[in-house]
C-alpha cells in the first residue's frame, strides 16, 4: 500500500458509499483515463477476467464463433471465450517479446476463413508487462476486419512507442488483482475509445437493469461492477503507480547486472520503442534441468520462484483445442523462471536471491 488508500476507504465508510457505485468508482475511472492519456473511457470492474468476458460480449462473440487467443498466457485470457460458448484457437509466440506471433496469427486467420469462418476477435496479451507487437497485430487485424482485445492485465505502466498499454487495441483490459503492479485486492477495468461502449459495459456489469422504477431486464447481465470501497484502494494505488513501475524496473536491472555474466541465463530485452513495467523479471535458462536446479535451490532457502506460464495449448482442459504453434512457448515454459519481483523487495533480499542462484552447480 502507498499510504493514501485509507483516506479514500474511510471516506467511503463515512459517506456510506459501500455499494458498487459512488465517488471512488467515478474517481478511479477518471484517474485511469487521465493516466492512459485522456482519450479513453474506463469501466471499473470486479476482475480482469470479467473485463475480457464483457469485451467479447460487446464484440458479439457467441456460440459457434472462434476467437484467436495467445497461447502463452494465464488461463483467464482464454476462459471467457468458453463462457460465451465460443471456441478458442491458440496462437504461439514470437521470440522477441514472447507474445503472440503476427506470422502465425495470419496463418491461423487464413486457415479458419478457408475451413470454417472468419474469427470473431483476437485476444493479444502483454505478457509479464512486455508489450506485444501492436503495429503488426493491428495491421493484420484491420486487413481482415477482426477486432483486437488487448489483454493488458500485466502491463499497466508499460508503453509501446510512447502509447500506454491498455489503449492499443479496440478494447483494453486491466487487472488489479492482488499480485498486479497496483491492486484493489480484486478488480479490473475495461478500456474503450467509445463512451457508448463504456456505458454498455457498465449496464451489463450491473445485471443489465433497464431504466424503470421496478426491476426490469431485457438482457442477460452480470455482477461485475467494482465496489466503491475497493475503488478507494485503487485511487490511492494510482498515486504510486509510477513508483511501483520504477521499483520493478530496478529489480530487473539488478538481476540483469548480476546474472547476465552467466551464459546459461538469458533476459527478455526491450525492443526499440518498447517500455515494459517489468511486472515480473523472468529468465530463460539453457535447459529444463538448469531451470529446476535454480528453482529448487531457491525453494530450499524459502524463496519462491515459479516456471513461466504453461501454454494454453498444453493445458489438460484445452487438450483438444485447435492451435497454431512453433515451439516457442513450450521452450519458454520448459526453460523459463519467474524471479521474485515485488515492488517492496529490500536490497538484502535481492542480494540473498542472487547469492543462492550464483551458487547453483553447473550454472
Amino acid at each position: 500500500m502507498g499510504g493514501s488508500e485509507q483516506k479514500y476507504v474511510s471516506e467511503a465508510f463515512q459517506t456510506n458509499w459501500i455499494a458498487p457505485l459512488g465517488p471512488n468508482v467515478d474517481g478511479f475511472e477518471n484517474d485511469i483515463n487521465d493516466y492512459l492519456g485522456g482519450n479513453c473511457y474506463t469501466a471499473a470492474l470486479s476482475s480482469g477476467t470479467g473485463a475480457i468476458h464483457l469485451a467479447l460480449k460487446l464484440l458479439g462473440v457467441s456460440k459457434g464463433d472462434e476467437v484467436l487467443c495467445q497461447s502463452f498466457t494465464f488461463s483467464a485470457s482464454a476462459n471467457p471465450i468458453i463462457y460465451l460458448g465460443a471456441s478458442p484457437v491458440f496462437i504461439d509466440s514470437e521470440k522477441h517479446t514472447w507474445n503472440i506471433s503476427p506470422e502465425l496469427m495470419e496463418i491461423a486467420i487464413k486457415d479458419r476463413i478457408e475451413k470454417y469462418k472468419k474469427p470473431k476477435a483476437i485476444i493479444a496479451v502483454h505478457l509479464y508487462g512486455m508489450p506485444y507487437m501492436s503495429n503488426e497485430i493491428n495491421q493484420i487485424a484491420r486487413k481482415y476486419d477482426i477486432p483486437v482485445v488487448e489483454d493488458s492485465a500485466e502491463a499497466l505502466g508499460s508503453k509501446y512507442h510512447s502509447m500506454k498499454c491498455g489503449t492499443l487495441g479496440d478494447l483494453g483490459v486491466l487487472s488489479f488483482n492482488g499480485n498486479k503492479i497496483i491492486t484493489t485486492s480484486g478488480g479490473g477495468a475495461l478500456i474503450s475509445k467509445s463512451r457508448e461502449l463504456k456505458e454498455k459495459a457498465v449496464f451489463l456489469a450491473t445485471q443489465a437493469r433497464d431504466s424503470a422504477a421496478h426491476y426490469e431486464h431485457s438482457h442477460i447481465g452480470y455482477n461485475y461492477r467494482l465496489s466503491n470501497v475497493l475503488a478507494g484502494i485503487g485511487r490511492g494505488q494510482m498515486e504510486v503507480l509510477d513508483e511501483r513501475v520504477m521499483a520493478r524496473r530496478n529489480n530487473y536491472k539488478f538481476y540483469k547486472a548480476n546474472l547476465s555474466k552467466f551464459d546459461s541465463i538469458e533476459f527478455l530485452e526491450e525492443p526499440d520503442g518498447f517500455y515494459s513495467n517489468r511486472w515480473i523479471t523472468c529468465i530463460k535458462t539453457k535447459s529444463f534441468e538448469t531451470r529446476e536446479q535454480i528453482r529448487l535451490a531457491l525453494l530450499d532457502d524459502d524463496i519462491e520462484s515459479r516456471p513461466l506460464w504453461k501454454p494454453m495449448h498444453m493445458q489438460p482442459v484445452f487438450k483438444d483445442v485447435l492451435h497454431f504453434t512453433n515451439g516457442v512457448s513450450e521452450d519458454l515454459f520448459n526453460k523459463g523462471l519467474c524471479l521474485p519481483s515485488g515492488s517492496n523487495l529490500k536490497q538484502e533480499e535481492l542480494n540473498r536471491i542472487i547469492d543462492v542462484i550464483v551458487k547453483t552447480p553447473n550454472l
